[in-house]
Order: C-alpha cells, then structure tokens, then sequence
C-alpha cells in the first residue's frame, strides 16, 4: 500500500503584540475621560441651575429682587452678625446664598459669630457704628451702609407661656427686608410721592393715640391704606401729604403724585395747578371712586383722552343648579402689552368695591399726537356696564344691549405724553394711570396674593422711571392650614376608622386564601 501524504496547513507565526499602540490608546481613554470630568465640573460650576420645590417658594428670589440685582453696576457687602442660637439664622443663611447665586458675583457674604470672634466684631462694629446687641445684617455700597436688625426679618409668636409654649416664627420676611435696604443704598436719596388730601381721601397717617374712659392710653385708628403705604416705601420711597389748598404750586422734589379716592371735585385754582404739573413732565397716579362726582377731575382726564363711564361693572354668578346671585366686585385680568403689566400679563386680581368702566379716547384732532393711550386690566367675561346701576329693579339690572356697556371693558388705562415707544430708550415724558376703582388698595380688601399691590407699586415705578424694579414683589410664606367642616370631618372619620384598616385585612384575605387553594 502507497504511503499516503498528509497535508498539513502551514503553522502560523504568533502574532507581535504591539505595546506602544496599547499603552497610547490608554493614555488617549483616560486623557479623554478626565477632560469629560473636568468639563462636567466646569459646566455644573459656571452654569448650574437650581430649582425650588417648596409648597411657596420659600426659598426662591422674587422677580422683583432679581430683576434690581441685574441692575446694580457695583458690589455689595453683606457682614452677618449672627450666633448659632438665632431661631431664624438658618433662613437667613439659605437667603443670602439665593441672593449670591442670583447676582451673578455682586454679592460679597463674610458671616461673623460675635459670641466666638470678638475682635472682629468689636472692629466691625467700631466701622460700622453698630450699637446694638440684636443679630443684624450689615450691608455696605459704594461707601455707604445699612443694618437690617433679625426682628425686622421675622414675626416671632411669643406663644403662651402658661402652657410652656415656646416662641416661634410666625412669618419670615427676610426677602422684604434685604431688597428695601439694597434698594435704600443704591439709589441713596428717597424718592418723594406726593399724596394729595383735601377732598376726604382716605388718611395715610394713623390716629393720634387717645385716652379710653378707664383712662388707659389706646392706640389710634390704623390708617386704611397702611399696607399700600408701607408696601410702597419699602422701595426707598416716601410717601407726603400734599394739601393742594396749602401750597402756591407742587413743590420741585415731589415728580410723582397720588389721587387716591377724592369724594369731593377740586377747585379751578388746583385743577390748574394738576394741568401745570402734568404739562411739566409730571407723573400722576388716579384712583377713582365711582361713587364721587368730580365732573373738573373728569373733565381733565377726558382731555388727554381717558373717559370715565357713568355704570358699574356686574355680573350674574351661579351659587346653586337653578341660583343666580348678581355681583358688583369685579374680577379683572391685566393686559400684558404695558411694562407696568409684562410680568401680570392674564393674571386675575379681585377690584372689590364698586368700579366702572374705562373708554379710551380714538385720536382727536384737539388732542396732541404725541399722546399713547394703554388698556392694562380689563373685567373678566361676563361682566357688563350697568347704566341703571341704583335701580332695585331686578329686571332692569340686566344687560340691556344698546343702553348698557358690553365687553372689553378697561378697568385700568396708562397714558404717556412724550414718550418713546422703545423701552430701552429712556426720554422725557409725562405720565399718568388710571384705575376707576379706589378701594381694592385698602386693607380691608386686599387678599394674601397681593396681585392688586404689584400692580400698583409697578405703576409707581413705571411713573418715576424705575423701570428695573417693576415685578412680582416677594410674599410672606404662610403656615400651611387646612380648615374642616362637619362633613369633611365625617368623611375623615370614616377614612381612618373603616377604610384604613380595611385594606391591610382585605390583603391578609387574600394571602390567606390563595395559600388554602
């Protein structure tokens, strides 16, 4: 038998390991990787964002203080005076970070524990002339300085000390007070509004105190308008009477003026005083109550085409399946195409009270050119001008097409003479604002969401030029409370005596059965 010849494959060469390539290629893996680190780092560094979740922000900026932060051209020093026993330090310290990350590096912070670096305290205190044991803020500008004391910051409830019930913070106002001491050092001089009285407006100062007939001293009658007014100088402004009757013309400091609900016209020798003023670039805030004939104060107001109807706004509400109720308190919903309203554009405020309606004037040869006319709230669909508003007629308080007004209706009407339509271009202008409701500002008509007082402290500020800080002004949070009535408790009864327990049972049946199958 042949021998037989097997082929065998060729054996091959084992392949060269190249260790120059590997170990390159590690180097490139790991370069890269830690560029990718450091750019994550640099971004979550230079560009972070933070959100807050809390039920009422707490612990976020309001629009208003971020808005006067972007507009500080220089740096402000904060020195805390704060020991680690303040009930509000904590809040303090979270504030004052927001105020930090929202100004972008204007902001310095050293905190100080007088308890702890006395000598440091004591050279600050001797700087700054501080005399006082409270813990306090210290801010410094340009040269200048403001303390803001911790009981301005917070509403502490003493509680009842009989049942050993400890204080507490019933509201914390931090926000409030920082941005109206910023507001103070930065633009250094108070800004004057003058109030004008004369024609029974409502009082801006309290009552004198007085003695009761157990002859105890009491405290006076609280001005019906001393939120509006502390809410207004918060802003570094100063709100004076201004007796029209008392002076030969409005004085030179005093560019802002307030009409706030006269019940009584004014004479000739003011109205020329109030045309002089506005012809003179003055600004001039009117507050109409429907109720007062002032036909000079009207007349004025038609002239630069601002007509103020003679109605009341009202509505039909449904309160049941077949119940209608008839409403004078009007809903109204501001227009955001004004920067008085930008950031209320198509929020709803209450104007309780009564409130009629607003025409803007179409251009009028007689009138200047150079005069813009702006709607900045209208009524709520639904509402209507009632013409025969002091009928007790049911039937005649209806809308009535031809004789009663129908929608849009302006409740609120801004008017510029002068100006530029550029925001950014700042020119000299008389300005004015119009509200024909005088009452939703009093204290006795203002609810906790505060939308009436933005719009007026951003129709100050739009009057003085202070464009900057119109916006959402910060609010007071608030302890959260439920309020339960009879068949909400009975319902909750229910819930935690029978359907609590019966889920954990109806799942031990369950098991237990498809065990036993």
């Amino acid at each position: 038998m042949a021998d037989e010849t097997i082929a065998t494959p060729a054996s091959r060469s084992p392949r060269k390991i190249h260790r120059l390539r590997i170990g390159v290629n590690v180097l490139v893996q790991v370069a890269l990787i830690l560029f990718l680190a450091a750019i994550v780092n640099y971004l979550g560094f230079e560009h972070y964002r933070r959100w807050d979740l809390s039920r009422d922000k707490k612990y976020e900026l309001s629009d208003k203080s971020k808005r006067f932060l972007h507009s500080i051209k220089g740096k402000v020093r904060i020195t805390v005076f704060f020991d680690g026993a303040n009930p509000i330090g904590q809040d303090v310290q979270n504030l004052l970070t927001e105020y930090q990350y929202a100004s972008k590096g204007k902001i310095d912070i050293e905190n100080i524990d007088p308890t702890r670096n006395l000598s440091r305290a004591k050279e600050l205190f001797d700087k700054y002339k501080v005399v006082s044991d409270e813990s306090l803020l210290v801010l410094d500008y340009d040269g200048r300085n403001k303390t803001v004391k911790a009981s301005e910051m917070a509403e502490i409830d003493p509680g009842n000390a009989m049942f050993g019930e400890q204080p507490k913070i019933a509201a914390f106002k931090g926000e409030q007070a920082v941005t109206s001491a910023m507001i103070d050092l930065v633009e250094g001089k108070k800004n004057a509004l003058g109030y004008v009285l004369g024609h029974k407006e409502p009082p801006i100062a309290d009552a004198a105190p007085r003695i009761s007939p157990m002859l105890t001293p009491e405290a006076g009658a609280r001005s019906p308008i001393s939120v509006l007014k502390t809410f207004i100088e918060n802003e570094n402004i100063t709100m004076q009477e201004l007796n029209l009757f008392e002076v030969p013309a409005i004085p030179e400091e005093i560019k802002t003026i307030v009409i706030l609900g006269p019940q009584y016209d004014f004479s000739d020798r003011e109205m020329k005083m109030l045309r002089d003023f506005w012809d003179k670039q003055g600004r001039i805030l009117v507050l109409l109550d429907p109720t007062a004939k002032t036909p000079k104060l009207a007349a004025f107001l038609a002239e630069v085409g601002v007509k103020v109807n003679d109605d009341r706004l009202m509505a039909n509400v449904k309160t049941g399946i077949q119940e209608v109720a008839r409403v004078r308190d009007v809903i109204g919903r501001f227009i955001g195409g004004s920067p008085i309203t930008k950031r209320l554009a198509d929020v709803r405020a209450p104007f309780f009270g009564g409130t009629s309606s607003i025409d803007v004037a179409p251009q009028d040869p007689s009138r200047p050119s150079n005069i813009k006319l702006q709607p900045l709230a209208q009524a709520e669909k639904g509402y209507w001008g009632e013409t025969d508003y002091n009928s007790t007629d049911d039937a005649l308080l209806q809308f009535t097409p031809g004789r009663d007004r129908d929608t849009p209706l302006n409740i609120a009407v801004s008017v510029e003479k002068g100006g530029s339509d550029d925001e950014r271009v700042q020119a000299n202008s008389s300005r004015m604002v119009v509200v024909s409701n005088s009452t939703f500002v009093q204290d006795n008509a203002l609810t906790q969401d505060q939308q009436g007082l933005d719009f007026i402290s951003g129709s100050v500020n739009w009057l003085l030029s202070r464009e900057q800080l119109i916006g959402i002004a910060p609010k007071v949070p608030t302890t959260l409370t439920f309020s339960l009535d009879e068949n909400a408790m009975r319902n909750l009864r229910w819930l935690i005596l029978v359907l609590m327990p019966l889920v954990p049972a109806a799942v031990g049946v369950t098991v237990w059965w498809r065990r036993r199958a």
